[in-house]
């Protein structure tokens, strides 16, 4: 009788101990996937107030997200332009990658973000948020400002989104550039 119970004990503690499942396997079978509901190449799309052409945003691959909180991934990179009254470029955003959180009326760029504005100066960083609500650009990373006289670099930036009016955060160096005494033949 007892090795009855002994061979019982057995199985079941082998049927136990083999349906005991791995946790990160169970999770690789059930993650959920996120698809984009769109997709679409080489797109356009145009950004108004009041009937007047404010922004143009060009991007060679859109994907558009069904998430509680949707939003838009541009994987391959964007070429932003904003638009005086006039529809002259007043400055320009170019990045790597983009996100635009929709819902927040938030774009993120990163990788490689340049910003110029109509003068010339030029932004360099990592990492920008456009707020559409405040028409402000942001960022808490290393930026880099090149105007015609000098360079300033920081970590952080705020700029209204035409860069015409901005401010290093934390500079951490600023530097007179002198075309003449650095020219090639002076």
């Amino acid at each position: 009788m007892n090795n009855k119970i002994l061979f019982t004990l057995a199985f079941i503690s082998a049927i136990f101990y083999s349906c005991v499942n791995d946790k990160s396997e169970v999770d690789l079978i059930t993650k959920k996937i996120n698809y984009p509901v769109e997709s679409a190449a080489d797109i356009e799309v145009l950004y108004s107030d009041s009937a007047k052409i404010k922004a143009k945003l060009n991007a060679p691959l859109m994907n558009r997200y069904p998430t509680p909180k949707p939003y838009v991934e541009m994987p391959e990179g964007i070429d932003l332009k904003f638009f005086g009254d006039s529809l002259n470029i007043v400055s320009t955003i170019t990045a790597n990658y983009a996100i635009s959180r929709e819902s927040e009326d938030i774009m993120e760029a990163r990788n490689n973000v340049v910003v110029v504005n109509q003068k010339g100066e030029q932004l360099n960083t990592e990492h920008l948020i456009w707020n559409q609500k405040t028409k402000k650009i942001y960022s808490n990373v290393f930026a880099k400002i090149t105007t015609k006289d000098e360079i300033i670099i920081g970590n952080g930036f705020e700029a209204n989104e035409d860069f015409t009016n901005y401010k290093i955060n934390d500079v951490k160096g600023t530097f007179n550039v002198n075309k003449e005494k650095n020219a090639p033949g002076s």
